[in-house]
């Protein structure tokens, strides 16, 4: 079995056990550019839920991703592969609404509305307009409907999956648009059981008060909450 995870800095396990978010914030791995760094990777939700399933574990999850990156490099890595769909478990955590990705010069772009992302100075009044721009009715609408695809997508393919949010939830989104999930998104119109929300209801806390992350205690509890999950719904 094959558990594949993909998300932004929750799945990542950005600053679990150090202060990174990138490995190539770290010198010894600075070779790694913007992959998890392993020491954090190694306490992961994802890898210890792998652990526990005895499964290989693939995560393409990259800190500050947006959803048009996880849909991305997700596809990429299913058109990629030779397997029995059965063997697959597919769990995608969601990033905000908001962020883009933009191809810029053959590189991929990771934008967010922080206003300190590094673009190249002929893109940055591209940026600041963005930023201006930003109308997050639309972008959570778009969201919605991208993940609808995504989910259709991997049901005509027979390919067991799970998905849930990370910090935004679809909780505004109007009653008569609520889509019929069959189990493979968690709770996606509920703003409690967000990965933020639902660990601090848990009394888990960030890293630190100004950071979004959490640690390895609270990458433990998400596990067993996906363990259970997973189970409950026969994904494996």
């Amino acid at each position: 079995m094959i558990l594949y995870v993909n998300g932004d800095s929750h799945t990542a396990a950005a600053e679990a056990v150090n202060p990174h978010a990138f490995a190539e914030d770290d010198s010894q791995f600075f070779y790694m550019g913007r992959a998890p760094h392993p020491a954090n990777l190694a306490v992961s939700w994802g890898r210890l839920l792998a652990d526990t399933l005895k499964a290989t574990f693939k995560c393409d999850a990259e800190a500050a991703a947006s959803n048009m990156r996880i849909l991305r490099t997700s596809r990429q890595w299913l058109n990629g592969l030779y397997r029995d769909p059965s063997e697959i478990l597919m769990i995608i955590q969601w990033s905000t609404w908001e962020r883009q990705e933009w191809l810029i010069d053959g590189r991929y772009y990771q934008i967010t509305a922080s206003g300190v992302d590094d673009v190249p100075a002929d893109h940055r009044e591209r940026y600041r307009e963005y930023i201006l721009d930003v109308n997050w009715y639309e972008c959570r609408q778009q969201a919605h409907a991208d993940i609808w695809q995504f989910h259709q997508e991997l049901q005509q393919k027979n390919i067991p999956h799970v998905f849930f949010n990370g910090n935004n939830h679809f909780g505004d989104v109007d009653t008569d648009q609520h889509l019929d999930w069959e189990g493979c998104y968690m709770s996606p119109y509920d703003g409690q059981r967000t990965y933020d929300q639902w660990l601090k209801n848990h009394n888990y806390c960030t890293v630190a008060p100004n950071s979004w992350h959490f640690g390895r205690d609270a990458h433990a509890a998400w596990s067993r909450f996906m363990l259970q999950y997973i189970v409950q719904n026969n994904l494996v």
